[in-house]
């Protein structure tokens, strides 16, 4: 599924946990582990960014000696830019080695502790071509190494899947279905269309029968499955539903329907991204 990964670390301790889960992600045969020096901007006393450079290569051996150990082919490169953007760099090692994931962590070296997505995720998120897993430890952090335990090596174990019905969010689910280890599917409905209670009560009806179907479908390919409509904003009830299920991951399309062509994710894909607890899978539409 996801065989030639593409990791980028600042060497932070999100970076190291995420590091932690690589070896769990379904179908990884090759990593290319990737640090971008940012030396855009020199410091008074001149460009001093040689002594990071070296420290860097340092703690990039050590990370792949640690990947092989695990059964890994492993890449690593240590990029020096002086113009341009981190998260556009990143994005061209993507392109260039074919990637087929990128995996990040929600957080860097901010030193906002409440921030939900770092800047370079942010920007990976509205600009990638490929999919892309946002791991998230919040969880981990508040509840100790207990559910650290549980929670990274069954990240792909209970997913939610929020659907709208339209080509990118079956997109989402076809993929997901090829996804091994997967031990149940929750389906997602938000409706937040209807003038009156009438129109409301409506639209929850067709959403039921197409979510019977869908899990009608989903079930008879083996899978275990929820379903649920809920009405009111999308992306607060797809967290929401994230939370109350307790899923170990939220997989959904950057599209939906009504999407403006010029933009590269929908507005309720990046709302879950910055906002959920939990790790989000974002698939990129075609």
């Amino acid at each position: 599924m996801f065989e030639k990964i593409l990791f980028p670390t600042d060497f932070s301790e999100y970076a190291q946990k995420t590091l932690e889960c690589i070896g769990e992600i379904p179908g990884i045969k090759e990593l290319m582990l990737l640090h971008v020096v940012d030396a855009t901007h020199p410091s008074k006393h001149g460009w001093t960014h040689g002594p990071h450079i070296e420290n860097a290569k340092i703690l990039m051996e050590e990370k792949k000696k640690y990947l092989e150990s695990i059964g890994l082919k492993v890449k690593v490169k240590v990029d020096v830019i002086t113009e341009g953007e981190v998260y556009r760099e990143i994005l061209e090692n993507a392109d260039k080695e074919k990637v087929s994931l990128i995996v990040m962590g929600a957080r860097g070296k901010s030193q906002i502790k409440d921030i939900l997505l770092g800047s370079v995720s942010t920007n990976v998120v509205r600009h990638a071509k490929t999919h892309l897993l946002i791991m998230r430890y919040k969880l981990v952090e508040e509840l100790e190494s207990v559910k650290h335990e549980k929670f990274c090596p069954m990240i792909f174990s209970k997913v939610l899947l929020p659907t709208d019905f339209s080509e990118p969010a079956g997109e989402a689910i076809s993929l997901v279905k090829d996804i091994k280890g997967i031990e149940e599917l929750v389906l997602l409905n938000v409706v937040n269309r209807g003038e009156t209670e009438e129109e409301i009560e409506e639209n929850v009806k067709e959403a039921k029968k197409k979510l019977g179907d869908l899990k009608k479908e989903l079930g008879e390919a083996g899978f275990k499955v929820k379903d649920h409509v809920r009405v009111g904003n999308p992306p607060e009830e797809i967290i929401s539903t994230g939370e109350d299920e307790d899923v170990s991951l939220i997989a959904m399309s950057t599209h939906g329907k009504g999407w403006f062509r010029e933009l590269l994710v929908g507005s309720t894909t990046c709302s879950v991204v910055r906002r959920a607890n939990r790790p989000v899978l974002v698939v990129r539409a075609k």
